[in-house]
């Protein structure tokens, strides 16, 4: 994501440099925000640099930044140096040091274990001071380690596995088996969009859509009920590994914790792996739910999972915790493949950033507010808070996240005109249709720059 246009990277022997126009705070924060998305970034510094003639001149600065954090605290400096100077670092770090204790109200200096470490780097004539660091996500680059498939449901689970695998440096491709439901398949789009954008926009991935009503429907027809649920993740994995072969992709992602559902279990995972000779990732394998929850509260997913709209067409009444595998081939050997073909044959490809989400009513747009139209930015509360809506007009903003939109806009009043707002109008689009669907009329788009 762009944060501001003259932001510049310079790439040093082991580490990148972020050089920075001054920025008011706000922005500051959505730099700091984009940086902690970046897999590959381990931690990062905030840095102050000034050129000095004097010791005296690191000294102010020091004060300038520091003199409020040392009060009542010890401290210790650590200096750095690089390029030919007539100093030690040792020399640097006692006259810092003994300036901070003499002009500050710090308690005093402690070599090990102090309350503040005040970091400081000369570079020739230049002296970097650290204000604070930050941590960031970790893993490797994007893109360093390969390209996977994830087979994505919009639940807890598959989303926090997708994220895991990004992480990790994995470019990550999305998978949906649409089971019968327009409501269900928009709404894995907005997760997957949503993970693309925040920890993964640099790369251009693509979603997947597999129509598996027609599996379902034979499946139901030809399958005994205690086995439809290993047999219809046999039915998934067949045809991802289909896409993978034929993309290029190295493996497939899901999003299974082992024992937490009747086909997650070792025996009945064996079964599901047998019929893919690809190999089959589960980054939370080995994770408790709340664990998972927990994640997918950091990183956003939760509110999508907790609003996602279920599709319950296969549930066995006695689903088999330990099935064998020759019992369930016997199954299988009464179902027409063929509709896993038709259902291939039919797959729809996206590139994640340009998807389609098939509105189904058109709406008007408008680069500017209409009126004294009320514009409704229906964003995800943290794209809110790190970005907000800043308008040139008065016309008054309020927030009411897409997931909580049909609920609340009943409550709204029938004589205003609302338009509503997301960053690219894709989302907004989308939802305003759904609302002409149910017959809300006083709807329209704001998408500025369109």
């Amino acid at each position: 994501q762009q944060v501001h246009a003259e932001i510049q990277v310079t790439r040093e022997w082991d580490f990148l440099t972020v050089d920075t126009p001054n920025l008011d705070h706000a922005t500051q924060e959505r730099l700091i925000d984009a940086l902690q998305c970046v897999s590959g970034v381990c931690f990062f510094l905030a840095v102050e640099g000034y050129e000095f003639d004097t010791f005296d001149d690191i000294l102010d600065k020091a004060l300038a930044l520091f003199s409020e954090r040392l009060i009542g605290k010890t401290f210790v400096v650590r200096c750095k140096r690089s390029g030919k100077h007539e100093f030690t670092s040792h020399q640097v770090e006692q006259y810092i040091g003994g300036g901070l204790l003499q002009k500050s109200d710090a308690s005093g200096v402690r070599m090990k274990g102090a309350d503040v470490t005040i970091k400081l780097e000369i570079k020739d004539n230049v002296a970097y001071l650290v204000r604070e660091r930050f941590d960031g996500i970790g893993g490797y680059p994007m893109g360093s380690i390969g390209s996977v498939l994830s087979l994505i449901s919009g639940g807890y689970d598959s989303p926090v596995a997708s994220y895991l695998t990004m992480r990790r440096g994995l470019t990550t491709h999305f998978c949906f088996f649409n089971l019968g439901g327009r409501a269900h398949e928009v709404g894995v789009k907005e997760v997957a969009y949503h993970l693309w954008s925040r920890y993964g926009a640099n790369h251009r991935v693509s979603f997947y859509t597999v129509p598996f009503e027609g599996v379902i429907a034979e499946l139901m027809r030809s399958v005994d009920n205690s086995h439809m649920g290993v047999v219809l993740k046999r039915m998934m994995v067949r045809a991802a590994e289909h896409i993978a072969q034929e993309y290029s992709l190295k493996a497939l992602v899901t999003g299974e914790a082992i024992a937490q559902v009747s086909s997650q279990t070792l025996v009945n995972l064996s079964v599901i792996d047998h019929v893919s000779d690809c190999l089959i990732m589960r980054p939370v394998v080995t994770m408790d739910k709340g664990e998972i929850i927990e994640i997918a509260k950091q990183i956003g997913t939760a509110i999508f999972a907790e609003h996602m709209p279920e599709y319950c067409g296969v549930i066995s009444v006695k689903p088999k915790t330990r099935v064998q595998r020759e019992r369930v081939e016997h199954e299988e050997a009464r179902f027409d493949f063929s509709v896993l073909d038709d259902a291939l044959d039919n797959l729809k490809v996206e590139r994640i950033d340009n998807m389609s989400f098939e509105a189904a009513v058109e709406v008007e747009e408008f680069e500017f507010p209409v009126g004294e139209s009320i514009i409704i930015d229906i964003r995800h509360p943290t794209d809110c808070e790190r970005n907000p809506l800043k308008l040139d007009q008065k016309n008054k903003v309020i927030m009411i996240p897409f997931y909580k939109l049909s609920e609340e806009i009943s409550q709204l009043s029938e004589s205003e005109v609302y338009s509503l707002y997301c960053d690219k109008g894709v989302m907004s689009r989308l939802h305003a249709s759904f609302l002409c669907e149910q017959g809300v009329t006083n709807v329209s788009v704001f998408r500025p720059n369109a």
